[in-house]
């Protein structure tokens, strides 16, 4: 927010410098960011006027005037710009005036003619007024008057770069409350007068949305003029503020908003039909703005209407149907309250950032509506004339905000502070900040009600940061923190996440890490079965939802690299997934794996190979043999929207599915514009954090017995299966089985195949004999027979 630091002082006048001034805002926690004069080193620049002009005789773009600089003879000066004319208030540079950039202004002929001074522009006086040729003054401007004092061009603008939650002081009253705050200076304020009705003239009101707008204050002004500049008074308060002139209605509503921080809007009471009707949008509505973008607004919009049309989007922009515009004769004059999780977010979705957004998206004072309008309403008076109607006001207080009660306690000072305040100057300090401050238990103890302009109050600690600010940061004592440290117990069989990062990276794995908030098209692509929950007021429209997997930054992150020429990528992130369940935010911590391009970097020991859905199962795999007991996992055929049907697996653990493995599915790898196939793979961290201690068994000092068998089975029966059954039927004896070999063909019979294991036995305190191997084989056989019909194959 840009200010006036003369403006500023209007509402409170410490009795310290710009320097000062700016160091003791930014210590409040109000931090300046620039400090820029309002114009020009300049001197020796008054007021004149042009009581003749006549073109050069030498020249046809050079004018020949007489000047009156109110002490003499008129000077005769050589003009060249195209806006000079008798009768002119202009900005007279003296010979021996000094202008910005070290210009010296010195006697001069001009194609003959000599020249004793210079008439300026803005811009040659450093001032940032838009237009081309010389400055133009007031009529009523008196000659012979020292610019620089008739102009009070002896100031700053100050901008702050404020943070979200004070917005109270977005405003000259709110900033000025502070300083007179933290310099304990009476604050001047202003008499708001309330406005006597001259005619009877009402426009009807409805509240449709009373949740997003709980207060609505309207009034018609009649006969208004918009031909009548608005004063220079006006003009430099708004310049100074980094915001143009535009009419003096459009110039007033921007200067309250600037002065009281409370947004307003006029619109031509011509235009309108039937009534005003706040209500949110229909889905597919559309509405013309002032700067001519036309919207297609979703059905959380809120919306001023009329009986016919759309007239503006509530706390953001107006209308161009309903705009104010040279020929408006009569105004409907709007100044309303709308919450801010209303507004929060709608005007970054339609690409929009207005002066009017950022304050309601803040929050304003609810209470200063009224007051608001009073303002605006006299102004408009003064300036264009008309009769203003009486107003019409429309409120729903039940929806307005609520003043915070809160209990704060000496204890909870010292404990946070560092250090003891006595109670007396407690209370002044939240009594200058406009708190109500009632003293209980012996001053041990107050109840402090918060200002209706201080939303941001609502909890003790708020109270004590803002005790801190008025006390001063730097005043605080410095002391080693103190506090009982406890080591919270841990299970000892838990895996340690910082070991499962190393086994990745051990794998040729990089760790990223990506925002929570991802893109709601491609959380739609990946996980079309969990509606994800929508920000609020998102960053940007694609990062407008929480990520129910993990999958979408590890996409973005692939296709970021893609572009820039990285053709082997292996990524992994850890973090939290999102997901809505009950009216509750169920929070998952998850791990995520994302692989492309070749299986091996490049080399010429091997032949260059793309990685496969096996890469994946394997380094999950090496995963799951972290937690001490990989067998409880398995690894089966299933499915995921995201993935390949032919190359999708799920990881069961205990019945229950945590995780997935697969090629990213065709159509999404099309949507992402991917040049090759991606595979993916994640699990919930629980169940991988989940591990066994390691238990002591003694090495068998007797061989060990290795029997391979083949069996036929349906196609559809997982090898994990075929695994699980061996180890049941093998029981304590079987160390170890692996497929080591798998085959399809006419020989096994049509949708059947064949699978080869590989058993490995052994006793640890004999030798396992002939007869004992042989029956337990059979025993395995006899189970893989029973449980999934497999035939021995000879």
């Amino acid at each position: 927010m840009k200010i006036s630091e003369q403006w500023l002082r209007e509402w409170v006048d410490p009795a310290c410098g710009t320097k000062e001034l700016v160091a003791r805002l930014t210590m409040a926690g109000l931090e300046v960011d620039s400090v820029t004069p309002v114009a020009g080193e300049f001197s020796g620049v008054v007021v004149a006027e042009v009581i003749a002009c006549e073109k050069h005789p030498e020249a046809d773009k050079l004018s020949v005037t007489r000047v009156s600089a109110g002490d003499g003879e008129p000077l005769t000066i050589v003009c060249g710009a195209p806006n000079v004319r008798t009768g002119l208030k202009v900005c007279l540079a003296k010979i021996g005036a000094s202008l910005p950039g070290g210009l010296a202004i010195k006697r001069a002929k001009l194609r003959g003619v000599e020249s004793f001074g210079m008439l300026c522009g803005a811009d040659e006086l450093g001032i940032d007024i838009p237009g081309d040729g010389l400055l133009e003054l007031p009529a009523d401007a008196p000659v012979g008057t020292d610019l620089r004092e008739y102009l009070k061009l002896d100031d700053v603008t100050l901008e702050l770069g404020l943070t979200p939650n004070r917005g109270d002081c977005l405003g000259v009253a709110g900033l000025a409350r502070e300083v007179a705050a933290f310099t304990e200076t009476a604050f001047r304020g202003i008499d708001v007068p309330k406005v006597a009705p001259a005619s009877d003239a009402r426009f009807p009101v409805k509240v449709s949305a009373p949740q997003a707008c709980p207060r609505y204050v309207g009034r018609v002004i009649e006969g208004v003029d918009l031909s009548v500049p608005s004063p220079l008074w006006l003009r430099e308060k708004l310049r100074r503020s980094g915001i143009r002139s535009i009419d003096p209605v459009v110039d007033v509503t921007n200067f309250v908003m600037l002065e009281l921080g409370q947004p307003l809007h006029a619109f031509d009471r011509d235009c309108l039909s039937g009534g005003i009707d706040v209500r949110l949008a229909q889905a597919g509505e559309t509405i013309t703005l002032l700067d001519g973008k036309v919207l297609t607004l979703a059905d959380d919009t809120l919306l001023i209407a009329d009986a016919q049309k759309p007239l503006a989007l509530a706390g953001i922009m107006g209308g161009q149907d309903s705009g104010v515009s040279p020929d408006t004769k009569n105004l409907m004059l709007e100044s309303a309250f709308f919450a801010p999780l209303a507004i929060a977010g709608r005007a970054r979705r339609y690409g929009l950032h207005t002066d009017s957004s950022h304050r309601f998206e803040r929050g304003v004072d609810h209470g200063i509506q009224q007051a608001a309008i009073e303002r605006a309403t006299q102004l408009i008076v003064d300036i264009c004339g008309g009769k203003a109607g009486p107003l019409t006001v429309v409120e729903h207080a039940q929806h307005l905000p609520r003043a915070a009660q809160i209990d704060l306690r000496a204890g909870s000072i010292e404990r946070l502070l560092g250090l003891s305040i006595d109670g007396a100057h407690v209370e002044a300090m939240l009594a200058r900040l406009g708190m109500e401050v009632s003293t209980q238990e012996s001053g041990e103890r107050w109840s402090v009600l918060s200002p209706s302009h201080r939303f941001d109050i609502a909890i003790e600690q708020d109270l004590i940061e803002e005790l801190a600010r008025l006390y001063g940061y730097d005043r605080l004592p410095s002391r080693p923190p103190r506090g009982d440290f406890r080591v919270a117990a841990r299970r000892e069989a838990t895996v340690d996440l910082a070991r499962v990062r190393q086994t990745l990276v051990a794998r040729g794995y990089q760790e990223v890490i990506t925002y929570s908030f991802v893109d709601p098209a491609l959380q739609q692509l990946l996980d079309p079965a969990h509606p994800p929950l929508a920000l609020a007021n998102p960053i940007s429209a694609d990062m407008g939802v929480m990520r129910t997997t993990l999958w979408a930054g590890l996409l973005n992150t692939a296709r970021h690299n893609l572009a820039r020429q990285q053709s082997r990528l292996r990524i992994f992130e850890t973090g939290l997934r999102f997901v809505p369940e009950d009216g509750q935010l169920r929070q998952e911590p998850f791990l995520a794996g994302l692989l492309y391009g070749n299986a091996q970097p490049e080399g010429w020991a091997q032949p260059a190979r793309k990685v496969d859905f096996f890469d994946a199962k394997g380094d999950v795999e090496g995963l799951l043999a972290l937690t001490g007991r990989p067998a409880d996992f398995t690894i089966e055929q299933g499915n995921h929207p995201a993935l390949h049907p032919g190359q999708v697996a799920v990881i069961r653990h205990a019945g229950h599915r945590v995780g997935s493995i697969g090629a990213l599915h065709p159509r999404v790898q099309k949507a992402l514009d991917l040049p090759g196939t991606v595979y993916l793979f994640e699990i919930r961290l629980a169940a991988l954090l989940d591990g066994v201690l390691p238990r002591f068994a003694e090495l068998s000092r007797f061989p060990a017995v290795r029997r391979d068998i083949a069996v036929v089975v349906d196609r559809d029966v997982p090898a994990a299966t075929l695994q699980a059954l061996v180890r049941e039927g093998a029981g304590d004896l079987l160390r170890d089985t692996v497929v080591f070999d798998v085959y399809q063909g006419d020989n096994v019979g049509q949708n059947r195949r064949s699978v080869a294991l590989g058993l490995t036995l052994q006793h640890a305190s004999r030798t396992l004999t002939d007869d004992e191997v042989t029956a337990l084989m059979e025993r395995v056989v006899d189970l893989l027979k029973q449980r999934v019909s497999a035939s021995l194959r000879v």
